[in-house]
């Protein structure tokens, strides 16, 4: 069987436009599982053996069974058309990692936040280093076959707010993680449009600067 990039030399040859999605998440959430999934090449990835060493820094609660890590980033891709290629990246979950995420934030359009409902605190981080950002994003449940919440629990949760799309995936499924793509950009295409709030106009960094008081003039 001819690999997907054999398939496409012309496109490859002529695509100008790359366009750069970040998956995001917490250890352990299926980041890497996602991009491969959808990826048209082989993706490239940073995954090691985990090794005692790093079980006194990691946290292993709800992953014990895992037995590598991503240790600098996934990347994958998708092309579009003829002039354009997504991008997908996907950032390490650990905690000694975190520092590359500034770096792999630049010049995204937008991001997909995974998270498995079990251990739902590791999310905040992601999340919160996205608002910071300004960076528009969703939500995608992982399936782990844990305890079923509701939306409105989850978003309560999180703290999100109701323009943020929140979806159920499952990443080992190309079709499942292709709707959460799908979704992220409809979302952005909703931005663009004006028909949701943007990140910035939810969540403002600094407040408006008072307007400047005009001096009465002295009555004659």
């Amino acid at each position: 069987m001819d690999s997907a990039t054999s398939d496409r030399p012309a496109l490859q040859a002529t695509a100008d436009n790359g366009l750069k999605i970040v998956v995001v998440g917490g250890f352990g959430v299926g980041k890497t599982t996602m991009v491969r999934s959808v990826s048209e090449i082989r993706p490239l990835n940073t995954e090691e053996t985990m090794t005692r060493a790093g079980e006194a820094v990691d946290r292993l609660d709800g992953v014990h069974a895992k037995s590598s890590t991503t240790v600098a980033f996934d990347f994958g891709r998708i092309t579009l058309d003829e002039r354009s290629v997504l991008y997908l990246f996907g950032a390490p979950g650990q905690e000694r990692f975190w520092f590359l995420w500034d770096r792999l934030f630049a010049g995204t359009l937008g991001a997909v936040v995974l998270v498995d409902t079990r251990r739902l605190a590791d999310s905040w981080y992601a999340i919160d280093r996205l608002e910071h950002h300004g960076t528009p994003f969703i939500v995608a449940c992982n399936d782990f076959g844990g305890p079923l919440h509701t939306e409105q629990q989850i978003r309560e949760a999180l703290d999100l707010s109701d323009d943020i799309p929140l979806v159920e995936c499952d990443a080992r499924d190309r079709s499942s993680s292709k709707y959460v793509l799908i979704t992220l950009v409809e979302h952005l295409h909703a931005l663009a449009q004006g028909k949701v709030p943007g990140p910035s106009a939810a969540r403002p960094d600094t407040a408006p600067e008072p307007a400047p008081q005009k001096t009465p003039e002295p009555s004659s």
